[in-house]
C-alpha cells in the first residue's frame, strides 16, 4: 500500500510537492486529485506547526485522515472531477468549432466577387442624402429599380442571419442600413467583418418594407463591396476598448473612440449648431466678431486661477476672459463678441468645471443694466429658436433630451438679497452649514438646488461688490451691490456671468487701489475711461454649460471634444 502525506501547515499544493513525507501536500482534496482514492492508498495527515501537543515528538506524528475529512474531500474531489470533465469537453468542442471555422474561412478565401459591368455606374452619396432628385427609391416589392449608389463609411452595427448580413454604415453625416446576400456573405471579408471597419458598398437604394425600420426609412441592397480599412477585433475590438460600463477615466483615455458613438457625436453636432446659432443671433443684432489674444499679462478673474508660462523671459498667462479686450473695441467697432477658449487653473473637480472651455463673450455700448438683461434674454431665446429650426439638431436634442422645452419669456428676475432670503426660508445652508446671510458667495450646490426647485431660467442680479470682480459697476441706488447678473438654468446652474462695467475713471482707479492692484499694466483698459467714456456692459457664456443644459448631460466634460480638467490634458 502506498502512503500519501498531507501536512496542513507546511505542505504545498503545487508541482514541488509529491505527497512523500519529505514533500507533503497541503490539502486532502489535492492529494485525491493527484492520487485518486482507491484501496492502494492510505492518507496520513498532520499539523506540524499549529496543532497543540504536550511533547515535541507528538508534533511530528502522522495520523490517518478522519472519516469526516475523507468524506468532505471525496465530495470536493468529485465536484472538481466533474468540472474538469466539462471543461475538457468544452475545450474539445471549442477546438473542433475553431477547426471547423478555420476550414470554412479557408474556403471563403476562394470566393472572389466582381462588380457586374452591365449595371449602371453608381452615384456616390453621403449616408444622410434623402433628396429624391439625388436618390430615387425603388419599391420594396421591386416593382421599380432604385438608384444605384456608392457609399463609403465605417461599420457601426452588424447583424448576421442565415444567408443575409445586415450592417449599418456611418460616415459622420448619417447612417445607412445595407443588406448583403448571395456570395457576398460567404466571402472571407464579410465572415470576418468587425465593427469600425471602413468599406465601400455599391447597390440599389430601396424603401424599407412596411413595419420595418431603418435610418431615414431606406436601405441599400448591395451588389458589390470592397474593404478599405479593417478594424481590430477580439480583445482589441472597439466595443472592448470603450465598453458602456467602462471606468470614466478609461473612456476619457479613449475619447477618440467614444466620439464614434451615437451619443457623443450627437452632442458634438448640437454643439456645432449652437455655435452657428450664436453667431447668427449676434449678426442679427449687428454685433461684430473679433478674436482677442489668448496670451496675456493681466488678470480678469483673480490670480489664483491663472495658468502662468514663460513668454520670452517675461511672465505671461493664458487668458481667463477676453472681456477687457472686447471693451477696447467698442469705440471703433460697435457692439462686439468673440468665441474663444478661456482657461481657469482652479482645481475644481465638479461636474460643471473645465480648465479650458469655449467662452462666448460680448460687450455692448451705450446701454443700461435693464438693456443688458433684455439683450441676454432675447439672445438666449433666439439661439434656442435657431438651433431647433435645424431639423438634424432638433432630432439630436430630442434624442438626448426628450423632455426639453424652450424657455418661456420673461425669465424670472431675482435680486441677490431676495435669493438669500429664499435660501433661508427653504432651509438651504451655506458651505459652513449655517443659514445664508448677506455677503455670502452662494455656493454651487445651493445655487443649483434653488434653480432646480424653481425650475425655470433665473436672472440672479445685484451681487455684493465685495464678492464680484473689480471692474463691475456699482448700483447707483445701493452702493453695496453691483449691476451684475448670473443666468441660472435648471440642472446645471450658472451658464452666464455679466455686468455693467465701471465707466468712470476715478471710480476704476479706486477699485484698483481697493484690490491692491497696480493699474499701470492696465493702462490700455483704463484709457477707455479717459478718451470718451460711455455706459457699457457685457457677459461671458460657457458653451459647455449651455450644452449640458440643452442636451441634459450630467457633466460639461461630455460637451467638450477633448475635455481638459484638473489632472487631465490628454489625449
Amino acid at each position: 500500500m502506498t502512503t500519501i502525506y498531507i501536512d496542513e501547515d507546511v505542505g504545498r499544493d503545487d508541482s514541488t510537492a509529491t505527497g512523500s513525507e519529505s514533500a507533503p501536500y497541503k490539502t486532502l482534496v489535492h492529494a485525491f486529485l493527484q492520487h485518486a482514492p482507491s484501496e492502494g492508498f492510505q492518507y496520513l495527515t498532520r499539523k506540524s506547526q499549529t496543532e497543540p501537543a504536550d511533547k515535541d515528538v507528538d508534533k511530528l506524528e502522522w495520523k490517518s485522515a478522519t472519516k469526516s475529512a475523507m468524506k468532505k474531500a471525496t465530495n470536493l474531489y468529485e465536484q472538481r472531477k466533474k468540472k474538469a470533465a466539462k471543461e475538457q469537453e468544452l475545450a474539445i468542442r471549442e477546438k473542433q468549432e475553431a477547426e471547423k471555422r478555420r476550414l470554412v474561412l479557408e474556403e471563403a478565401k476562394k470566393i472572389i466577387i466582381t462588380e457586374d459591368s452591365s449595371l449602371p455606374k453608381p452615384v456616390r452619396i453621403r449616408l444622410d442624402v434623402t433628396d429624391p432628385a439625388v436618390v430615387k427609391l425603388g419599391s420594396p416589392e421591386s416593382e421599380g429599380p432604385g438608384t444605384r449608389v456608392r457609399v463609403l463609411g465605417r461599420v457601426h452595427r452588424l447583424r448576421a442571419q442565415k444567408d443575409v448580413v445586415f450592417l449599418t454604415l456611418a460616415d459622420g453625416y448619417g447612417y445607412l442600413q445595407c443588406i448583403l446576400t448571395g456570395d457576398m456573405v460567404k466571402t472571407y471579408d464579410i465572415m470576418t467583418l468587425t465593427l469600425g471597419t471602413s468599406m465601400s458598398i455599391h447597390g440599389e437604394m430601396r424603401a424599407v418594407p412596411p413595419k420595418q425600420h431603418a435610418p431615414n426609412n431606406r436601405e441599400l441592397h448591395a451588389d458589390f463591396f470592397t474593404i478599405i480599412g479593417r478594424a481590430a477585433g477580439d480583445k482589441e475590438a472597439i466595443t472592448t476598448r470603450v465598453a458602456p460600463d467602462a471606468d470614466p477615466q478609461t473612456l476619457y483615455d479613449n475619447r477618440h473612440l467614444v466620439l464614434r458613438g451615437e451619443t457623443a457625436s450627437a452632442v458634438m453636432k448640437v454643439r456645432a449648431a449652437a455655435l452657428r446659432a450664436f453667431r447668427k443671433s449676434f449678426e442679427e443684432s449687428r454685433m461684430l466678431e473679433v478674436t482677442p489674444p489668448a496670451m496675456v499679462q493681466t488678470q480678469v478673474e483673480g490670480g489664483s486661477t491663472l495658468f502662468k508660462f514663460d513668454y520670452y523671459g517675461e511672465n505671461a498667462y493664458l487668458t481667463q476672459s477676453s472681456q477687457l479686450y472686447l471693451e477696447t473695441c467698442l469705440p471703433s467697432l460697435g457692439d462686439v463678441f468673440c468665441v474663444c477658449p478661456s482657461f481657469r487653473a482652479e482645481k475644481s473637480l465638479t461636474r460643471r468645471h473645465l480648465s479650458e472651455y469655449t467662452h462666448i463673450e460680448a460687450e455692448l455700448d451705450f446701454i443700461t443694466f435693464t438693456d443688458l438683461l433684455d439683450h441676454l434674454e432675447a439672445m438666449i431665446c433666439r439661439v434656442i429658436e435657431l438651433i431647433l429650426a435645424e431639423p438634424e439638431a432638433a432630432a439630436h436634442i430630442k434624442q438626448l433630451n426628450p423632455d426639453f422645452k424652450p424657455p418661456s419669456r420673461p425669465f424670472r428676475r431675482m435680486k441677490y438679497s431676495d435669493a438669500i432670503q429664499w435660501l433661508i426660508e427653504h432651509e438651504i445652508p451655506n458651505e459652513e452649514g449655517k443659514p445664508h446671510q448677506f455677503g455670502d458667495d452662494i455656493a454651487e450646490a445651493a445655487e443649483r438646488k434653488m434653480t432646480d426647485i424653481i425650475n425655470q431660467p433665473i436672472f440672479l442680479t445685484h451681487f455684493p461688490a465685495e464678492i464680484k470682480a473689480f471692474y463691475m459697476k456699482k448700483d447707483p441706488e445701493d452702493r453695496r451691490v453691483t449691476e451684475s447678473v448670473d443666468v441660472l438654468m435648471p440642472g446645471v446652474g450658472e451658464i452666464v456671468g455679466g455686468s455693467m462695467r465701471m465707466d468712470d475713471w476715478d471710480e476704476l482707479m479706486s477699485a484698483y487701489k481697493h484690490e491692491g492692484m497696480d493699474p499701470s499694466p492696465y493702462y490700455w483698459y483704463t484709457d477707455q475711461r479717459k478718451y470718451g467714456t460711455s455706459p457699457h456692459g457685457g457677459y461671458g457664456l460657457g458653451l459647455e454649460r449651455f450644452l449640458a443644459w440643452l442636451c441634459a448631460r450630467y457633466t460639461v466634460r461630455d460637451c467638450s471634444l477633448y475635455p481638459r480638467f484638473t489632472g487631465r490634458c490628454t489625449p
